[in-house]
């Protein structure tokens, strides 16, 4: 039996003692799994620096390693995301509906877990918790099969949770993690029916795709983040300054991040040259359409390939366009339906672009980097789903339910 079918077997295994715990208990447990976290925190950083050792050595580009690197503050950070996931209300036996039947039925419909998780990801390691964390909270079991640049890590901090639940009731065996490097392992749990009951992947656009068109295991998608943000004429330049830089270069390497920067033809006559400076100033490099190197001489040339590709690096895109139906084009054309923003005083055109961008997210005269759970309120956060059924956005503690029917009888038959 391969190592996949043995894992997700003993997480299956655990359905029926995850289904009678109570919140308390498992609260308990996501509590002791962060302490342990903070207290082994010097494990974790000697493990995580094998990986990043591997990575130099093998070329891996440096927004990629920030993503992948450990530190004292981010493990507490980290553990931090457990404590919070504690405390949020556990939706598992919500009632969503409570019918009474003319034949004296009663009919109760109630959140129930999904049953077993299969999460693919890559290079972060954070999510290996808050996967974790998340699954755990709503009774779920979860199989975790990580980027091989991550392995170390991710294999010392399962160890760490693994003995931190031994003292608790929660099954430890309801956490599981791949440690088979090869794609092989991937496309096994994609045909895993019958012990995985879902699968969510994280990461880029080939590893999202590769899940989705191959998976016979319900998928829920998580989008690559092609995020827009639109400069209307009417914007204020502080305010568009603000959030374009932030929305580009305060965490280039996470999906929210913006890769197109769209301006009107009007406020870039007088406005780009400087936005322009800002950037170089913060070493993002820009990549213009023709009018746009015309105002920024020092830009490189963008082709379509550009605008359609998801950086994740100090790189952005600038296109001037003639207004806010040009701009609804090109996000039409080139977004993924995650996250899309327009900065403007114009109240009619900022309802138009509300109202007709098809993305999980969009918003007026903010940053698209606020997609996140923890900013939503949500608290640690599963993945962004792109898709439109199940869950979309955000996905938190909810979105990791199914729901099941209840039915009270006193004899009835069907006549």
């Amino acid at each position: 039996m391969s190592e996949v079918v043995t894992k997700a077997t003993l997480a299956k295994e655990t359905a029926g003692v995850l289904a009678s715990l109570t919140t308390g208990q498992k609260n308990e447990a996501l509590l002791v799994m962060a302490d342990a976290l903070q207290r082994e925190a010097t494990a974790i950083i000697a493990a995580n620096a094998e990986d990043l050792e591997r990575g130099r050595l093998g070329g891996t580009p440096e927004p990629l390693l920030d993503r992948l690197a450990l530190s004292e503050s981010r493990i507490d950070d980290i553990a931090e995301g457990l404590r919070q996931i504690a405390v949020l209300p556990d939706p598992i036996g919500d009632r969503l509906e409570l019918l009474e039947r003319p034949n004296g039925l009663t009919i109760e419909k109630i959140r129930v877990p999904l049953g077993v998780i299969g999460i693919i990801y890559e290079a972060r390691p954070n999510v290996t918790v808050d996967a974790a964390g998340l699954c755990l909270k709503t009774g779920n079991a979860v199989v975790l099969r990580g980027g091989s640049s991550a392995i170390s890590s991710n294999r010392k901090i399962v160890e760490i949770l693994h003995d931190a639940l031994a003292g608790t009731a929660l099954p430890k065996n309801a956490l599981q993690l791949i440690e088979d490097p090869d794609r092989s392992s991937v496309n096994e749990m994609l045909k895993l029916n019958g012990l995985l009951d879902v699968i969510i992947p994280r990461g880029g656009s080939s590893l999202i795709q590769n899940v989705v068109m191959n998976a016979t295991v319900p998928v829920i998608e998580t989008g690559a983040g092609i995020c827009h943000t639109y400069l209307d004429s009417s914007a204020l330049q502080e305010m568009a300054q603000a959030i374009s830089l932030n929305a580009k270069a305060q965490r280039p390497s996470v999906c929210n991040s913006m890769e197109t920067l769209l301006v009107h033809r009007d406020y870039a006559v007088s406005r780009l040259p400087a936005l322009a400076e800002v950037f170089r100033s913060s070493n993002v490099e820009l990549r213009g359409c023709p009018e746009t190197l015309s105002l920024i001489p020092w830009a490189v040339p963008a082709s379509p390939e550009d605008y359609a590709t998801e950086y994740n690096d100090y790189i952005l895109n600038i296109k001037i366009v003639g207004g806010l139906e040009e701009a609804l084009q090109h996000i039409a054309e080139y977004g993924t339906k995650h996250s899309e923003c327009i900065v403007t005083e114009d109240v009619e055109a900022a309802a138009r672009f509300l109202q007709e961008v098809d993305a999980a997210a969009v918003y007026h005269n903010a940053s698209t980097r606020f997609t996140d759970g923890f900013e939503f309120g949500f608290g640690a956060e599963i993945g962004i789903s792109t898709q439109k059924l199940h869950a979309r956005g955000p996905m938190g503690l909810p979105a990791l339910t199914s729901t099941k029917y209840k039915i009270y009888g006193n004899g009835q038959i069907r006549g």
